[in-house]
């Protein structure tokens, strides 16, 4: 079964480009497209696609809002933002709401295909120009919750771009204890999402700025392991 996309923007061009570019993938089906933020959030409720992919700067609501109202009533349903330009605060704002992923228009029509299934399998996919956007946004914590060495564990792998049941075979642990690991990890932290979170490993020297967006690791994971992710 292929993955399901809907696409929220509000430039028709845009979404054709994007709806082509995956297209050519017979792994992914575009399942709807809409042009306002209000919208792509009905439409998420009713298609329950596996992504979205959101403009951040559009009518009636803005891909930030959007974002975080999808994330918060359909927590299954990922989000990777897109944008033309790199703002600060917009590129804080839709990690903070919950994206996953975060690219520039001008991306790679591969890096966007990548971005889909690594999303779909819970991968964090950033582009380099946003991670560096990041980076000054996550500061380490400075009280006493400091992270256990499993936490640090579990936060190397995860900013390595593994999905949870990954991290629960890799750690010989159960998936429902991984979730409870990077509950602690992002509460220690006083981030928002994984992403937030991985971004605070790549500046604390934990992981390496380049392992942050894997793309090995996504053409090689298998339809069956997006579902189980």
């Amino acid at each position: 079964m292929a993955l399901r996309v809907l696409i929220a923007d509000d430039h028709a061009v845009v979404r054709q480009g994007l709806r082509m570019i995956l297209g050519l993938d017979n792994d992914i089906k575009v399942v709807g497209e809409t042009t306002n933020g209000r919208e792509a959030v009905r439409l998420a409720r009713e298609l329950c696609p596996d992504v979205v992919l959101m403009d951040l700067l559009m009518p009636v609501m803005d891909g930030v809002s959007a974002t975080a109202e999808i994330r918060q009533d359909l927590p299954e349903v990922e989000v990777v933002a897109l944008t033309s330009s790199l703002d600060d605060a917009m590129v804080m704002g839709a990690v903070r709401a919950g994206a996953i992923g975060f690219l520039l228009k001008n991306a790679e029509a591969d890096d966007l295909r990548n971005a889909v299934k690594a999303a779909a399998a819970g991968q964090i996919h950033v582009s380099p120009a946003a991670i560096s956007r990041l980076m000054g946004q996550v500061r380490e914590p400075s009280g006493p919750e400091q992270l256990t060495e499993r936490e640090t564990e579990v936060l190397t792998m995860l900013a390595r771009g593994k999905a949870n049941k990954e991290i629960a075979h890799d750690l010989r642990i159960g998936q429902q204890t991984v979730k409870t690991y990077v509950s602690h990890i992002l509460t220690k932290l006083g981030v928002h999402s994984r992403t937030q979170a991985a971004v605070y490993a790549v500046q604390s020297g934990l992981v390496p700025a380049g392992e942050l967006t894997p793309p090995e690791a996504v053409e090689s994971t298998t339809r069956e392991q997006w579902w189980s992710a």
